[in-house]
């Protein structure tokens, strides 16, 4: 009785490993965002997520999505405001909200991946591009991002929602 040969061993060659590592990479960096953009490239790369909902001018969508305009401003302009709209980004929001005199009742999800220098960037961005109206936008920092953080770890997006009056919104 014969025994049967073993199977060739199949290893890849050195221009296939290198084709896959060079494809891993390219989707990691092409997924990821880049580190280098400077903080206000990558606060406009990041509002790219919010408008899909607040849009690209973010005037909203009446009564379904809040615009960021004056009350957006009016917002940073307080210590407490500043901290909700930090945690607003981070935690997300559900429930009723009064914006600008209009009813909204929707869901913004949490951008929990977003690091403290990310929320601070795409917050930037609307306060001094999207805002218009308003009192000066005073820039937060990673630091004032992290505080908020801190303060709200354990706030639900309902609990974040009701914060909103009382930290000075409109």
């Amino acid at each position: 009785m014969t025994r049967p040969r073993p199977l060739p061993r199949r290893t890849p060659t050195a221009l296939g490993a290198l084709a896959l590592t060079t494809l891993g990479t390219l989707a990691l960096v092409q997924a990821a965002p880049s580190r280098s953009a400077s903080a206000p490239d990558e606060g406009a790369a990041l509002f790219k997520r919010c408008a899909a909902c607040h849009t690209s001018t973010g005037k909203g969508v009446p009564g379904t999505y809040p615009p960021l305009q004056a009350d957006f401003r009016q917002l940073a302009a307080s210590k407490a405001g500043r901290q909700y709209i930090a945690l607003a980004v981070m935690r997300g929001l559900m429930g009723p909200l009064t914006i600008e005199g209009k009813s909204y009742r929707s869901v913004m999800p949490a951008q929990a991946d977003l690091d403290d220098a990310q929320v601070a960037a795409v917050l930037n961005h609307v306060g001094t591009t999207i805002a218009k109206t308003g009192p000066a936008f005073k820039p937060l920092s990673p630091a004032e991002v992290a505080s908020a953080r801190a303060l709200g770890a354990k706030l639900t997006p309902a609990e974040v929602a009701r914060l909103h009056q009382a930290a000075g919104g409109q």
